[in-house]
């Protein structure tokens, strides 16, 4: 994890009203996720859906575990927020969604969309947002293997994976 982001977010960061963000058990939905980076004076809006998928290096996986320490996630997705409109001054809205608990192969784990007036700024403002919230949030995962056993990793690590 980043010290310096840690450190910077340590003190109450607010988001903006337009842009929204959550960690949630319950499923997250595309639909709403774009409908909330919607915006009339957007020409984009790129949407990043993380899943669950069926290997690791070729180990089969029958499910992720996903846990985090909330109140600082949030500071960390709001402060992504801040960086990317200081970065990326166009950007119109901002939406980050994690799930957390148990995920089934198929199973969304993470939603990250930029709505913004241009294609490019949009997609590097949610590459970038994606990218440091892998690095940043503290976000764990415990990868459930199909030979019954089981190996937390930090979602940082996964990063390193692809």
């Amino acid at each position: 994890m980043n010290l310096g982001l840690v450190a910077s977010v340590a003190s109450a960061i607010k988001p903006k009203a337009e842009d929204s963000f959550a960690i949630s058990f319950a499923p997250l939905s595309v639909e709403e996720v774009y409908t909330k980076a919607d915006d009339p004076a957007n020409g984009a809006v790129v949407v990043m859906s993380g899943m669950v998928r069926n290997q690791t290096d070729g180990k089969p996986v029958i499910a992720l575990e996903y846990q985090a320490y909330e109140p600082m996630a949030m500071r960390v997705f709001y402060q992504i927020a801040a960086n990317i409109r200081q970065q990326w001054s166009i950007v119109n809205r901002v939406v980050i969604y994690h799930r957390v608990g148990r995920l089934q192969v198929g199973e969304i784990s993470v939603l990250v969309a930029v709505g913004c007036p241009h294609r490019s700024e949009a997609f590097e403002a949610c590459r970038y947002a994606i990218d440091t919230l892998k690095h940043n949030a503290p976000i764990w995962k415990k990868e459930h293997w199909a030979d019954g056993s089981s190996t937390w990793v930090s979602i940082g690590a996964c990063e390193a994976q692809g």
